[in-house]
Parts: C-alpha cells; sequence; structure tokens
C-alpha cells in the first residue's frame, strides 16, 4: 500500500511549503513525513470542494451509495495495512486498531452505503391546518455545501469515517484536516475515496499545521465545521463560528462516570470498566475517568479490577499479545504523568502503576488509584490517559449525584443485576451515552446510534439519522396546486373576514360539543363560502369532530 505524504486535492496530489512529522509513538522514530500546506493551500481545497459542489450534489444518491461501497471493498482489502499505519503513527495495538477503527469504518460505510438513499429520500407530512390540507407538504434533506471535517488523532480511521461518510452521501464536498500525529493516515482515507471513484473535489484531505487551520473556520465558502478534538480548541473553532454566524458540531471531551451498585455482576463490572478505561491506553473522550462504587461492593470490585490490570501486557503495539500500547505523543504522557504526580502527592495510592518508565517510547503504565478526593485534577480535568480513579460512596444516590457533579457528559454507565435501578441509571445519569452494564463508550462503534455530549463535552450528535441531520439542510416544502383565486387568509382583512376567523377558532380547537356553538357563524361567511374548499374538509372530517 502506498503512503500518501502530499495533500489531495480535487483529485491530486498537492505538496506545501511545510512538512509534518509522523513520529512512531513506541520507538520515538520517523514513520514519515507529509508536505504541509499554508493558508493558500488550504483555500485551493476549498475552492475545489465550492466547484465541486453542485455536481455531487444533482448525483443521484444511489450513485453516492455506489462509491461507499466500492471504497468498502477497498477498506475491507486493505484493513491490515490500515491497522498497521495508524498502530505506526499513534501507536494502538494491532488488534485493537481492528476492533476500534477498520470495524466501525467498514460498518459505516455499509450501513449508508444501504441505508442512506432511504434516510434521505422526501418525507411526507399531512398538514394539520385544515385549511392547508390540500397541501402537498413534506421535508426534503438537502446538501448543505462545503463541510470543514478537523478531526482527532486517537481515532484517526472511525472518527474522520463517521463524519466523511454520511456527509459525502448526502451530498456535501469536503476538506478534510486530519490530525498532525496521524496526518498519513487521514491522507489514506482520501487515496481510498479517489480510488473508489470520487469525483475530483469531492473529498480533500490537507496536510494543514494547527496555525493555518482558521482559513478553514473562516472561508465564506464553507457551510459548516465539524471538529473533534479538546475543549480549549473546540472554544476557538465556535468563537470563530459564531463571528459569521456559521454552525458548528463540536464533540469534545469527557470525564466519563461509572456507577457501581451492589448487586452489580463482579466479573462483568471489573472486566468492563478495566476495558472501557485502559482500551486504546484511555485515549477517549468517553474513556472511564471516574468510577463511584457502593461501599458493599467496593474491596471485592477494586481487588478484581487490580488482579485484572495486573495481566494486562504493555509494550510494542505491533505484537499479537499486546494490550496497552504507548501514548500517541510526549506531550500527552507528561499531562498524564502530572495528574498522577499531583494526585499521588495529595494522598491518593496507586494499586497498580503511577511511575512514568524510563525507556525510548511515550509509554505509561495502567494505573488505577484510590483514596483520591474531588479537588484532584484527576478527578475533575480529562486525564486521556490509562488511570481510573476508584471512589467509594454510600449508596446508588451519592454515586449518581457525584457522576453529574462534572462539567462534562459525554458518555457514563451503571452497572446493576436490577432492571428497576438500571432505568433509573439510564434516566438520571446526564450524559449523551449511558450503558448498563457495559459503558457509553461501546455506543460509539455502533453506527445506528448518536453520539455527543452535554456541556463542556460539546454540541450537536453523530452517527444515524440524528447525525445525518446535523450534515443536511431539513428543507420544509409545500405545494398548492393554484385552483383557487386566493386562499381563506388573503386580504382583504374586512369584517366579513374577521367574522370567519372568530368563529373559526372555536370550530376548530374547542373540545366537544361545544366547538360547534359558533359553525353556522363561520358556515355562513362569505370568506368560507368563497375560498374554503369544502371537499377538503369533508376528507379531514374526523379532526373536526
Amino acid at each position: 500500500m502506498k503512503i500518501i505524504t502530499d495533500s489531495i486535492i480535487d483529485g491530486r496530489e498537492i505538496g506545501g511549503p511545510g512538512t509534518i512529522v509522523s513520529i512512531n509513538p513506541a520507538t520515538e522514530e520517523e514513520v514519515g513525513t507529509a508536505s504541509s500546506l499554508d493558508a493558500e493551500g488550504a483555500e485551493l481545497a476549498v475552492q475545489a470542494a465550492k466547484e465541486a459542489f453542485p455536481g455531487w450534489a444533482a448525483t443521484p444518491v444511489e450513485e453516492r451509495e455506489e462509491i461507499l461501497g466500492r471504497w468498502l471493498e477497498i477498506m475491507v482489502e486493505e484493513a491490515d495495512e490500515v491497522a498497521k499505519l495508524m498502530s505506526a503513527e499513534m501507536g494502538k495495538p494491532l488488534s485493537e486498531a481492528a476492533l476500534v477503527d477498520v470495524v466501525p469504518a467498514c460498518s459505516t460505510l455499509e450501513y449508508w452505503q444501504r441505508i442512506a438513499h432511504r434516510e434521505l429520500a422526501f418525507r411526507p407530512v399531512e398538514p394539520e391546518l385544515l385549511l392547508a390540507s390540500h397541501w402537498d407538504a413534506g421535508y426534503r434533506f438537502d446538501p448543505l455545501g462545503v463541510l470543514t471535517i478537523i478531526t482527532p488523532w486517537n481515532y484517526p480511521v472511525a472518527i474522520p469515517m463517521w463524519e466523511l461518510v454520511p456527509a459525502l452521501v448526502a451530498g456535501n464536498t469536503v476538506v478534510m484536516k486530519p490530525a498532525s500525529d496521524t496526518v498519513l493516515t487521514g491522507l489514506l482515507l482520501a487515496d481510498q475515496a479517489r480510488r473508489a471513484g470520487m469525483p475530483p473535489g469531492v473529498f480533500n484531505a490537507v496536510a494543514l499545521p494547527g496555525r493555518a487551520t482558521d482559513v478553514l473556520l473562516d472561508h465564506p465558502d464553507v457551510a459548516k465545521v465539524l471538529f473533534t478534538g479538546s475543549v480549549e480548541v473546540g472554544r476557538h473553532v465556535a468563537r470563530r463560528c459564531a463571528e459569521r454566524i456559521l454552525p458548528c458540531q463540536l464533540e469534545l471531551g469527557g470525564k466519563d462516570a461509572a456507577v457501581v451498585a451492589a448487586d452489580a455482576p463482579l466479573d462483568r463490572t471489573a472486566s468492563g470498566l478495566v476495558w472501557a478505561g485502559f482500551m486504546n491506553t484511555g485515549q477517549s473522550c468517553a474513556s472511564v475517568e471516574r468510577v463511584y462504587v457502593v461501599e458493599e461492593l467496593y474491596d471485592r470490585l477494586v481487588r478484581k479490577m487490580v488482579a485484572l490490570t495486573t495481566t494486562l501486557k504493555v509494550g510494542d503495539p505491533t505484537r499479537r499479545d499486546t494490550d496497552l500500547g504507548p501514548l500517541a505523543n510526549s506531550g500527552q504522557r507528561a499531562e498524564v504523568a502530572a495528574q498522577v504526580d499531583e494526585a499521588l502527592a495529595r494522598g491518593a495510592r496507586a494499586l497498580t502503576g503511577g511511575e512514568q518508565p524510563e525507556d525510548t517510547g511515550y509509554f505509561y503504565p495502567p494505573t488505577i488509584l484510590v483514596d483520591v478526593t474531588d479537588d484532584m485534577m484527576v478527578m475533575h480535568e480529562e486525564t486521556f490517559g490509562p488511570v481510573i480513579p476508584i471512589v467509594k460512596v454510600k449508596d446508588v444516590d451519592e454515586g449518581i449525584r457525584r457522576a453529574n457533579d462534572s462539567q462534562f457528559g459525554l458518555a457514563a454507565s451503571g452497572w446493576t443485576r436490577s432492571k428497576k435501578l438500571a432505568e433509573r441509571f439510564q434516566r438520571e445519569l446526564d450524559a449523551g451515552a449511558v450503558g448498563i452494564n457495559e459503558h457509553g463508550i461501546v455506543a460509539a462503534g455502533e453506527v445506528t446510534a448518536s453520539w455527543g455530549g452535554r456541556r463542556d463535552s460539546g454540541i450537536g450528535r453523530a452517527h444515524g439519522s440524528f447525525g445525518l441531520h446535523e450534515l443536511v439542510n431539513i428543507k420544509y416544502v409545500f405545494a398548492d396546486d393554484g385552483a383557487g383565486s386566493s386562499s381563506a387568509w388573503h386580504y382583504p382583512y374586512d369584517e366579513d373576514f374577521t367574522t370567519f376567523i372568530t368563529a373559526s377558532v372555536p370550530v376548530l380547537y374547542r373540545k366537544g360539543f361545544a366547538r360547534y356553538e359558533t359553525l353556522n357563524d363561520m358556515a355562513s361567511t362569505r370568506r368560507f363560502n368563497e375560498r374554503v374548499r369544502k371537499i377538503e374538509l369533508l376528507k379531514n372530517f374526523k379532526k373536526l369532530i
């Protein structure tokens, strides 16, 4: 498989004046060097997307689906190579790269190539207003135009694909900026789409340093921005978009909580929490970063989680038996270490891990902390690393209250055998996705599950029909057949019209027999007799009774 090192704009590989060096976080060696664009190059990409939009928007959705089908075939054929590249760029174990990136990407392609024509089809709606009951009305789902998609390094295939695929099949054109740490993986996706038959200019991927990204936010031809990343950068994106009232969709950070009841299945809970906390080396917006356990189960669950954690293998992500690879970059490891060190200095205890290794690579051991307090960074700031703080609580009430006491609200989980308590967890845990006996992060891999958060976790939703609606203009359309010379509500507003409309309100909206008290007044007006379609009233007689 050829590694692409230039931006793909208008179907062509275009270099720029700078470079972005991709570093393997396990070996600290160079993976490859991408030629990076400047603002002028980014402008070229937007222009290409703008010029391609009319033709792509007019392309029948079935033809767009066919391209996705060919892209799926390429993704499946190159699955191993894709996993190897993203593993080299950000340190994800190969098996995990297949599980959490390649499989969701394939699922997204398969779903939308099969279902898009139905989701985008005209949706007829029968008017409720009786005077408009003769309309042919409904909803169109039209593309917005040129979309800017800014993607992160932690899931360099899955996250771009769940935004790209529905955006493209809906008829939008895209300029995507992949994260610098995984720039080569991002450029590969554009190359796959190109080989699948995506027309020039429809999907453009730009290798662009962060300082040049604002051109994609400020450009007057961009119709919407989709950003996934940190809260800090998300606020910057939101401010830039707000200046020109440009819609944006933000998937930001998380400080996900799990609440464990006394009746939780012990083995299942320990296994699920350890996986959801340490998967992807904890570098997930929806990783478990706080666990609240009722005191009856606390000691047993902690022992079980510690025992499982000590069996995990940290090391070379290319080995088949590696459970955790390195963190993606040195800065991220430094942030994790700083949070853990601060907690330990203030009285927390590390039952596993807790020390930064000195060897080559940005590794950090899976760490379980106890005796933590709410004022420690590790309990209220996003860690984005392999650290699970566990807190003993008196009861489920306290667990839910403390779980919700956060500026974040991306995903959460409740752990119990009780159906009644499960329903309470789903109702009261304040997050975008809530799982029972499985953490909410798993929903990110389900293409029909809406994905998005509350508060600092972001704005908007991805995946499924709700995600599609973020990427289209939901346009209500209606048509009068033009048979009448005037509608009932057209001018003039004279005494006859005043009698008509005043008498109509009780007829339409009162309950019981009282609604008919003004029926004769309404029916005796000139407006009713000359402009109201009596046959339509008969067709909708049930609404009048």
